[in-house]
């Protein structure tokens, strides 16, 4: 048996070579991407990583042979 992941939207599951993967089929896709233009999903908070890369780029570090 193929190996298999749940639709996000309906939990039917889905085999990994199915051309609509993660979805079940198109409905469920476009049912997802309504979600998404209603902002039913939102990113509630900026990633960390970015921030601390931010405070590295205001350090005044000397310059090395490397840079």
């Amino acid at each position: 048996m193929p190996a298999t992941v749940r639709c996000p939207i309906c939990k039917k599951e889905v085999p990994l070579d199915d051309p609509n993967m993660p979805f079940c089929s198109d409905r469920c896709r476009l049912l997802d991407l309504g979600n998404w233009a209603s902002e039913k999903y939102v990113i509630s908070s900026p990633v960390r990583g970015a921030e601390k890369l931010e405070d590295l780029e205001d350090l005044d570090l000397p310059e090395g042979p490397d840079r």
